[in-house]
Parts: C-alpha cells; sequence; structure tokens
C-alpha cells in the first residue's frame, strides 16, 4: 500500500465527508508568481506533526479583494482540507474580511476532531502570513486596510 493509499484510508475512517472531499479534490492547488507586487505568500509550519502549507493571494490594489488563491500543503488530509476550504472561504473577500476567517469557522465547517485543530490553526495562520506579505510589499495599502477594518469595527 503506497503512503497516499494510506493515508486516504485513514481520511474515509477518521474525518467527515468535507474533510474527505477536499482532501481527495483539493481547490485552488498551484502557485502565484510571487514576484508579482499584488501577489503575497505566506509559508507557515506546524513542528508537531510536521505540516507545511504556503498560500498566496492575489489582490486587486484598488479594491483589496482578493482576486486569486492558491495553496500547496504537505501533510494529513486535514491540513490539506484545511487550506483547500480556507482558500475558496477567502477568494472573492477583501484582505479586510479574509483576515476574519478564524480557525475555529475552519474547524467547526470542516467537523475536524480536536486532535486536528492545529490544521485549522495553520490554515488561518497562512493567511495572515500571506496578507502580511502583500501589504509589505504594498505599504500604501496597509493604512486602506486598517481604516475598512475601523469603519467596520464602527458599524458592529
Amino acid at each position: 500500500m503506497t503512503v497516499y493509499a494510506a493515508q486516504l484510508c485513514a481520511v474515509r475512517t477518521l474525518y467527515s465527508d468535507k474533510v474527505q472531499d477536499h482532501y481527495t479534490n483539493p481547490r485552488n492547488v498551484g502557485k502565484l508568481d510571487k514576484s508579482d507586487p499584488n501577489v503575497g505568500t505566506g509559508l507557515r509550519g506546524a513542528p508537531e506533526c510536521g505540516d507545511m502549507t504556503q498560500m498566496q493571494v492575489k489582490v486587486n490594489p484598488d479594491t483589496l479583494v482578493i482576486e486569486d488563491v492558491k495553496f500547496k500543503a504537505f501533510g494529513c488530509g486535514s491540513a490539506i482540507a484545511a487550506s483547500s476550504y480556507a482558500s475558496q472561504a477567502i477568494r472573492g473577500k477583501t484582505v479586510a474580511d479574509a483576515l476574519k476567517l478564524t480557525n475555529k469557522e475552519i474547524a467547526q465547517e470542516l467537523s475536524l476532531p480536536p486532535v486536528k485543530l492545529h490544521c485549522s490553526m495553520l490554515a488561518e495562520e497562512t493567511i495572515h502570513a500571506a496578507v502580511e506579505n502583500y501589504l509589505s510589499k504594498n505599504p500604501t495599502l496597509k493604512s486602506k486596510v486598517s481604516k475598512h477594518k475601523e469603519e467596520e469595527a464602527k458599524q458592529h
């Protein structure tokens, strides 16, 4: 039995249908040109289990809407599923709204077991890292994102 086949068997017996779906058919896998000033790249790892995730966001600088998302994840089925789900959840959202996606929401949506919560944390951290990288390339937009967050806070 190959490593992939063994992982697939484990995923099918331990995880929800959504985890199985995102693991066997991950969305938005790939990479964007990280030299593009409108692309932010985040890379994070979970040392306790060896999972690694890279997420990239392509942002429209005028609207601050995430127009494209790509990820690569190396690790367990939950890490791949969490990154796949998160990439779908933030596509089409503003940068400020993407930063609101929490690991709890990801874990709840995928029905992750408690021992796999680090996978949803990894997805959230990688989104934040990608946005921070984008903003570091575009420092004048950082204040625009902050203003957007403040305006939303006043509305709630």
